[in-house]
Protein backbone atom coordinates (compact mmCIF):
# COMPACT_ATOMS: atom_id res chain seq x y z
CA UNK A 1 0.00 0.00 0.00
CA UNK A 2 1.13 3.28 -0.95
CA UNK A 3 1.74 5.94 1.60
CA UNK A 4 -0.30 9.01 1.76
CA UNK A 5 2.72 10.83 0.24
CA UNK A 6 3.58 8.70 -2.19
CA UNK A 7 -0.58 8.56 -3.31
CA UNK A 8 -0.77 12.19 -3.44
CA UNK A 9 2.36 12.31 -6.03
CA UNK A 10 0.88 9.57 -8.01
CA UNK A 11 -2.21 12.06 -8.25
CA UNK A 12 -0.05 14.61 -9.27
CA UNK A 13 1.77 12.63 -11.85
CA UNK A 14 -1.83 10.86 -13.31
CA UNK A 15 -3.16 14.47 -13.11
CA UNK A 16 0.11 15.71 -15.69
CA UNK A 17 -0.37 12.46 -18.11
CA UNK A 18 -4.28 13.15 -18.42
CA UNK A 19 -2.94 16.93 -19.48
CA UNK A 20 -0.56 15.83 -21.69
CA UNK A 21 -2.82 13.11 -23.61
CA UNK A 22 -5.76 15.28 -24.30
CA UNK A 23 -3.71 18.75 -24.25
CA UNK A 24 -4.93 20.58 -27.65
CA UNK A 25 -7.03 17.78 -28.50
CA UNK A 26 -10.59 19.45 -28.04
CA UNK A 27 -11.69 16.89 -25.54
CA UNK A 28 -12.69 17.83 -22.18
CA UNK A 29 -13.09 15.95 -19.23
CA UNK A 30 -16.10 16.26 -16.33
CA UNK A 31 -16.35 15.15 -12.74
CA UNK A 32 -18.81 14.22 -10.57
CA UNK A 33 -18.03 13.34 -6.89
CA UNK A 34 -19.06 12.40 -3.50
CA UNK A 35 -16.88 11.52 -1.29
CA UNK A 36 -13.66 12.71 -2.59
CA UNK A 37 -14.98 16.30 -2.41
CA UNK A 38 -13.54 17.58 -5.75
CA UNK A 39 -10.27 16.30 -5.10
CA UNK A 40 -10.40 14.88 -9.34
CA UNK A 41 -10.95 18.42 -9.99
CA UNK A 42 -8.56 19.76 -7.89
CA UNK A 43 -5.58 17.33 -8.95
CA UNK A 44 -6.22 18.44 -12.32
CA UNK A 45 -7.27 22.12 -12.28
CA UNK A 46 -3.38 22.13 -10.59
CA UNK A 47 -1.77 21.20 -14.18
CA UNK A 48 -1.29 24.17 -16.06
CA UNK A 49 -3.52 24.59 -19.04
CA UNK A 50 -6.31 22.22 -17.93
CA UNK A 51 -8.54 25.05 -18.94
CA UNK A 52 -8.06 23.56 -22.33
CA UNK A 53 -9.23 19.97 -21.48
CA UNK A 54 -11.13 20.60 -18.85
CA UNK A 55 -14.87 21.53 -18.47
CA UNK A 56 -16.03 20.95 -15.05
CA UNK A 57 -16.49 19.31 -11.70
CA UNK A 58 -19.62 18.69 -9.48
CA UNK A 59 -19.29 18.16 -6.19
CA UNK A 60 -22.65 15.97 -4.82
CA UNK A 61 -22.05 14.82 -1.42
CA UNK A 62 -25.60 14.67 -0.40
CA UNK A 63 -28.39 13.23 -2.21
CA UNK A 64 -30.24 15.96 -2.86
CA UNK A 65 -26.89 17.34 -4.47
CA UNK A 66 -26.71 14.17 -7.00
CA UNK A 67 -30.49 14.66 -7.77
CA UNK A 68 -30.49 18.09 -8.27
CA UNK A 69 -27.05 18.35 -10.05
CA UNK A 70 -26.82 15.34 -11.62
CA UNK A 71 -30.08 13.98 -12.16
CA UNK A 72 -29.53 10.95 -9.79
CA UNK A 73 -33.43 9.56 -9.66
CA UNK A 74 -34.87 9.53 -6.15
CA UNK A 75 -35.81 5.84 -6.90
CA UNK A 76 -32.51 4.53 -7.30
CA UNK A 77 -31.33 6.43 -4.36
CA UNK A 78 -33.85 4.79 -2.10
CA UNK A 79 -33.13 1.39 -3.69
CA UNK A 80 -29.50 1.12 -4.07
CA UNK A 81 -28.47 3.73 -1.72
CA UNK A 82 -25.75 6.15 -2.52
CA UNK A 83 -22.94 3.99 -2.51
CA UNK A 84 -23.29 1.91 -5.04
CA UNK A 85 -23.33 0.80 -9.01
CA UNK A 86 -26.49 2.24 -10.10
CA UNK A 87 -26.11 5.66 -8.36
CA UNK A 88 -22.24 6.37 -9.55
CA UNK A 89 -23.77 5.42 -13.38
CA UNK A 90 -26.46 7.94 -12.72
CA UNK A 91 -23.95 10.25 -11.44
CA UNK A 92 -21.47 9.86 -14.53
CA UNK A 93 -24.20 10.13 -17.41
CA UNK A 94 -25.67 13.27 -15.66
CA UNK A 95 -22.21 15.03 -15.62
CA UNK A 96 -21.85 14.67 -19.67
CA UNK A 97 -25.77 15.97 -19.97
CA UNK A 98 -25.23 18.27 -17.81
CA UNK A 99 -21.53 19.38 -19.14
CA UNK A 100 -19.71 19.52 -22.48
CA UNK A 101 -17.49 16.94 -21.50
CA UNK A 102 -16.18 14.25 -23.60
CA UNK A 103 -15.00 11.99 -21.00
CA UNK A 104 -16.51 11.60 -17.48
CA UNK A 105 -15.53 10.25 -14.02
CA UNK A 106 -17.73 9.54 -11.03
CA UNK A 107 -17.38 8.70 -7.46
CA UNK A 108 -19.27 7.74 -4.30
CA UNK A 109 -18.21 6.04 -1.31
CA UNK A 110 -17.59 5.01 2.14
CA UNK A 111 -14.09 7.12 3.54
CA UNK A 112 -14.98 6.80 7.11
CA UNK A 113 -14.34 7.01 10.19
CA UNK A 114 -18.23 6.39 10.68
CA UNK A 115 -20.52 5.37 8.09
CA UNK A 116 -19.91 2.22 7.18
CA UNK A 117 -21.86 -1.46 7.46
CA UNK A 118 -21.52 -5.12 6.99
CA UNK A 119 -22.89 -4.80 3.77
CA UNK A 120 -21.15 -1.71 2.45
CA UNK A 121 -18.33 -1.17 5.31
CA UNK A 122 -15.59 1.88 5.70
CA UNK A 123 -13.50 2.08 2.61
CA UNK A 124 -16.09 0.43 -0.03
CA UNK A 125 -16.01 3.24 -3.03
CA UNK A 126 -17.93 2.88 -6.45
CA UNK A 127 -16.44 4.44 -9.45
CA UNK A 128 -17.72 5.16 -13.11
CA UNK A 129 -16.53 6.47 -16.10
CA UNK A 130 -18.24 7.15 -19.46
CA UNK A 131 -16.31 7.72 -22.81
CA UNK A 132 -17.85 8.20 -25.96
CA UNK A 133 -21.67 7.32 -24.41
CA UNK A 134 -19.83 3.27 -22.61
CA UNK A 135 -20.48 3.43 -19.19
CA UNK A 136 -18.08 1.20 -16.91
CA UNK A 137 -18.47 0.66 -13.23
CA UNK A 138 -16.13 -0.89 -10.28
CA UNK A 139 -16.33 -1.22 -6.98
CA UNK A 140 -12.68 -1.30 -4.71
CA UNK A 141 -13.16 -2.02 -0.86
CA UNK A 142 -9.61 0.67 -0.04
CA UNK A 143 -8.10 0.18 3.53
CA UNK A 144 -6.95 2.50 5.58
CA UNK A 145 -7.77 6.07 7.08
CA UNK A 146 -10.35 8.27 5.38
CA UNK A 147 -7.36 9.94 3.74
CA UNK A 148 -5.88 6.77 2.36
CA UNK A 149 -9.38 6.02 1.50
CA UNK A 150 -9.86 8.82 0.12
CA UNK A 151 -6.37 9.65 -2.02
CA UNK A 152 -6.71 5.93 -3.04
CA UNK A 153 -10.53 6.93 -4.95
CA UNK A 154 -8.62 9.76 -6.57
CA UNK A 155 -5.51 8.12 -7.86
CA UNK A 156 -8.00 4.85 -9.43
CA UNK A 157 -10.57 7.44 -10.96
CA UNK A 158 -7.29 9.03 -12.89
CA UNK A 159 -5.75 5.70 -14.06
CA UNK A 160 -9.29 4.73 -15.36
CA UNK A 161 -9.75 8.09 -17.61
CA UNK A 162 -6.05 7.45 -18.58
CA UNK A 163 -6.75 3.83 -19.49
CA UNK A 164 -9.99 4.47 -21.21
CA UNK A 165 -9.24 7.56 -22.85
CA UNK A 166 -6.26 5.53 -24.58
CA UNK A 167 -8.05 2.90 -25.52
CA UNK A 168 -10.78 5.39 -27.02
CA UNK A 169 -7.88 7.56 -28.98
CA UNK A 170 -6.49 4.26 -30.23
CA UNK A 171 -9.69 3.41 -32.20
CA UNK A 172 -9.62 6.50 -33.46
CA UNK A 173 -8.95 6.57 -37.11
CA UNK A 174 -5.42 8.45 -38.34
CA UNK A 175 -5.48 12.12 -38.46
CA UNK A 176 -4.72 12.61 -42.54
CA UNK A 177 -1.89 15.18 -42.93
CA UNK A 178 -1.80 16.88 -45.67
CA UNK A 179 1.43 18.93 -46.67
CA UNK A 180 1.79 21.41 -49.25
CA UNK A 181 5.32 22.99 -50.61
CA UNK A 182 5.50 26.48 -51.46
CA UNK A 183 7.15 27.11 -55.33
Amino acid sequence: MLTYADQTLLIEALATQLGSLLRGRGLYVVTAESCTGGWVAEAITQVAGSSGWFDRGFVTYSNDAKREMLGVRPKTLEQHGAVSKAVVEEMVKGALKKSRGTFAVSISGIAGPDGGTEEKPVGTVWLAWSIQGRVDSCQVCLPGERREVRSAAVSLALQGLLVRIRDWLDLQPAQEFVVTVDE
